[in-house]
């Protein structure tokens, strides 16, 4: 006899019992299911340099509303009997040429700066969502006019434009974002653009399309939330961006103005008295730096986070 057929005769028919398995368990799934965006936050919650940038976001926002109650002084009250005093306890962060707490004035320009930041950023991705969505939708015609006027609108200097807005206009706060927003949604047109007419084609567009959805459905409610991760990324990298323009307009006299102050009007302010007194151009400057080193690396962590070749 051979081996195979030693080895089957050695077999009981109690080797051969059925497995019997219980429907409920059957159908249970063993792993957790997640969405898109808890799997994005799953991810962005590894890159430990990213929640480093969140947490001084989160710490700036807060420090812009209590920084000048903690420090007991106010950001515009001149006191001509402390000028330009070195850090000290009394004063942490010293004081300017006009004898102005530091630390409160530089909390109060967190305020400012940030304001101006975030509001120009949201303005650009309104206008630019909207502008991108209908041009990259529609195509053909209407998307040849509606880039072809972006395009228009680019090529004017920047700095020109600015200049224009604020003699045109009465000077303030508004005014500056007006100037900063006034092209700066192209950039973020042109991306919704081509997100959207890659997505156009997909299937589901086709098939709101047969449930008879009307165009504006479609864009905005299939189309640009299936954008949103390229969206998010740009806006966290446009609101440093603006920071720091906002900087360089108060650097060239065009910011904001007195009695309003930021960061940029502080160190403009404090150029002037750097070869004697360079803490008071340290303090505007190093928080403008962590801004916008801040938002970049959530930006870097988001785009991370929401590319769908990365999902696991």
């Amino acid at each position: 006899m051979s081996q195979p057929e030693l080895n089957r005769a050695e077999l009981e028919q109690s080797d051969f019992e059925p497995l019997v398995r219980d429907e409920a368990e059957a159908e249970k799934i063993s792993g957790e299911s997640t969405s898109y965006w808890q799997d994005a936050w799953r991810r962005f919650k590894k890159n430990k340099l990213a929640l480093f940038g969140m947490g001084v976001i989160v710490f700036l926002g807060i420090m812009s509303f209590l920084g000048g109650p903690i420090s007991g002084y106010d950001y515009y009250t001149n006191d001509y009997m402390v000028t330009n005093k070195a850090p000290s306890l009394e004063h942490w962060f010293g004081t300017d040429p006009l004898g102005r707490d530091i630390f409160a004035r530089t909390w109060y320009g967190a305020k400012i700066s940030l304001f101006i930041g975030i509001m120009a950023a949201l303005i650009d991705v309104i206008i630019g969502v909207i502008w991108g969505a209908i041009a990259g939708y529609f195509g053909g015609r209407t998307d040849e006019i509606m880039m072809r006027i972006a395009d228009i609108l680019y090529s004017v200097p920047y700095l020109l434009v600015v200049i224009l807005l604020m003699v045109i206009l009465p000077q303030g706060l508004w005014t500056l974002i007006l100037a900063m927003t006034f092209t700066g949604w192209i950039n973020m047109a042109r991306i919704v653009r081509g997100q959207v007419m890659q997505l156009r084609s997909e299937e589901y567009v086709l098939a709101a399309r047969t449930l008879g959805a009307n165009s504006n459905r479609i864009m905005f409610r299939h189309l640009v939330p299936n954008t949103l991760g390229p969206i998010l990324v740009t806006l966290t990298l446009t609101i440093p961006n603006a920071i720091f323009t906002e900087a360089f307009l108060s650097y060239l006299g065009l910011g904001v103005q007195a009695p309003l102050a930021s960061w940029g009007t502080m160190t403009s302010e404090a150029i002037s008295a750097l070869q004697y007194y360079p803490f008071q151009l340290f303090f505007p400057a190093f928080f403008i730096c962590l801004t916008m080193l801040a938002f970049n690396v959530i930006g870097d962590g988001m785009r991370d986070a929401l590319d769908p070749k990365a999902r696991k």
